[in-house]
């Protein structure tokens, strides 16, 4: 029993490590490294309540009757630290959103999570929420395209339209479902007075890039085609989206009626009033060599645009973000964790720099301490403000554009360290 303990121990012990250190490179075990350090990350408070009852059970049944019994307890505790440290740097994306969007939340408390979703951490079913599925959108290389609308139970006061948001799921541009991501976000939105869509498009390796981004816009342009079918406002839609959906939400937002990614809706409007991409990938020529290295060779040029970088740069360099910054983009809003090892940090920091150089709208960056990749499935100390946040920046975004708003708030703070007292970089323009 001791030496069962202890390796139980270590095992929690390098779960707790990969969370602050987890592998970026090496090709074997990055896979296993990123997923144990997003579970372990986000759902820090469980991992302790299990690694508390792990414990428990191993001493009551006589591990530290020997010396490696006593190791494993010391190695338990070391583990338990790292898990508060987490939990807190979770309970930190509070303050650090408050932080990035200034006054705009200020004397307005994010209330708890229910305890329900302490032991099921998943969706947030919310009451006067009306969902209607798989309407179908767009027809596109042999397939039926669908989407689902979140909107709220009761209908309009007086007439008014209501503001729509288009979430786009992500899963690498070759996974991924509707039904499985934004549903939380979408859900508050349309509690708050928001017509969410949540659409799927093609996906590789079957869709050849831009299909993907095609097929977002189309959607768009769907949204203001039927905006009196959902009492939609069709002057003001927003677009967000996480990973693969953060690169589409960009660029979808960069790139209103380019004629390239509207064949056949050329004349169509597919311009939009904001933008919030989660954890977004932001360039595909990895100029800053942080990517991981199949990233280009191995999967976007041979499943995704089917195409050498060396032979056709332009098709990657069209294909990110960083390099379709413009004096018209919408305001942004970018969320981004500094422990992001599948969309890295630093090249969100550098699609921020160059949009808010040029850009004449708003641009916010939240930089959140500890988080990594797709944060937002769960619900979690973390996701829960930060999904809220958003609303209201969105809402606020809205109002300003109806003329009865104040102006978008405007921050500039200097990032500190994983843990440290300043967890958020902040900036807009």
């Amino acid at each position: 029993m001791p030496w069962l303990f202890l390796i139980a121990a270590l095992i929690g012990l390098w779960f707790t490590v990969n969370a602050f250190r987890p592998v970026r490179r090496n090709s074997l075990f990055f896979g296993q490294s990123f997923f144990a350090a997003w579970l372990t990350t986000e759902l820090a408070g469980h991992h302790l309540f299990w690694q508390i009852a792990m414990t428990v059970v191993f001493v009551a049944t006589g591990a530290l009757d020997a010396w490696p019994g006593w190791v494993a307890l010391a190695v338990t505790f070391v583990s338990w630290a790292g898990l508060l440290v987490l939990i807190v740097q979770g309970h930190r994306a509070d303050r650090q959103v408050n932080d990035a969007l200034g006054d705009l939340l200020a004397g307005e408390p994010h209330p708890g999570i229910p305890w329900s979703y302490l032991i099921l951490p998943f969706r947030m079913k919310r009451k006067g929420v009306d969902r209607d599925r798989d309407i179908e959108f767009a027809r596109a290389g042999g397939r039926v395209l669908r989407l689902d609308v979140y909107r709220p139970s009761t209908p309009p006061a007086n007439g008014r339209r209501r503001p729509a948001v288009l979430q786009i799921h992500g899963g690498g541009w070759v996974i991924g479902d509707k039904r499985e991501q934004g549903i939380n976000l979408l859900g508050h939105l349309a509690v708050n007075g928001w017509v969410g869509f949540n659409a799927n498009y093609r996906l590789s390796p079957a869709a050849t890039w831009p299909d993907h981004l095609v097929d977002v816009k189309r959607a768009v342009a769907w949204i203001r085609e039927h905006a009196d079918e959902y009492d939609v406002d069709p002057d003001f839609i927003a677009v967000t989206g996480g990973s693969a959906g953060g690169h589409l939400t960009a660029l979808v937002a960069l790139t209103a009626n380019d004629p390239r990614y509207q064949p056949g809706f050329e004349d169509a409007d597919t311009s939009v009033q904001a933008a919030a991409p989660f954890y977004g990938v932001y360039d595909w020529t990895n100029r800053q060599g942080k990517a991981h290295p199949f990233m280009l060779s191995r999967f976007l040029e041979p499943w995704v645009v089917k195409a050498f970088y060396a032979d056709e740069p332009e098709k990657f360099e069209d294909a990110s973000p960083i390099d379709q910054v413009s004096a018209d983009a919408p305001p942004f809003f970018v969320l981004h964790g500094d422990r992001d090892t599948l969309a890295p940090v630093e090249d969100a920091r550098l699609f921020v720099d160059r949009l808010r150089a040029v850009s004449e709208a708003p641009v916010i960056y939240a930089e959140l301490a500890g988080a990594h990749h797709a944060f937002d499935l769960f619900v979690s100390t973390r996701a829960k403000p930060v999904l809220e946040s958003v609303e209201r920046w969105l809402s606020a975004v809205y109002e300003q554009a109806q003329g009865s708003g104040a102006p978008v708030p405007e921050a500039d703070i200097e990032a500190g360290g994983a843990g440290g007292e300043a967890d958020v970089v902040s900036a807009a323009r």
